[in-house]
């Protein structure tokens, strides 16, 4: 089994920044991609950035040139820089982690909210 714990959530004015952590406890040799998704209210959850075991990344159109995803596997954390914030990328942000047995699993949520 593998659990993850996220940090790092908070409100921030627009243009702001925060950094999302989320470290992975566990059955951590299992895990291959590592990402970040967001659920706004009223809204379904959405994919924002994923970095896989080769440190190969992949950002949603929406955060490109604003948010980086990065992780350090000797402490099994994976991280999300978030600058230039907009009150559009309030939400809950879920960290997530693919294991090699073929099934994910996904952090608890952490809260981020951007005032105008």
């Amino acid at each position: 089994q593998v659990q993850l714990v996220e940090s790092g959530g908070g409100l921030v004015q627009a243009g702001g920044s925060l950094r999302l952590s989320c470290a992975a406890f566990g059955s951590t040799s299992l895990i291959n991609a590592m990402g970040w998704y967001r659920q706004a209210p009223g809204k379904q959850r959405e994919f924002v950035a994923s970095i896989n075991s080769v440190d190969i990344t992949n950002y949603a159109d929406s955060v490109k040139g604003r948010f980086t995803i990065s992780r350090n596997n000797a402490k099994n954390t994976v991280y999300l820089q978030m600058n230039s914030l907009k009150p559009e990328d309030t939400a809950v942000f879920y960290c997530r982690v693919d294991l090699s047995v073929g099934y994910s699993r996904w952090g608890q949520g952490t809260q981020v909210t951007v005032s105008s």
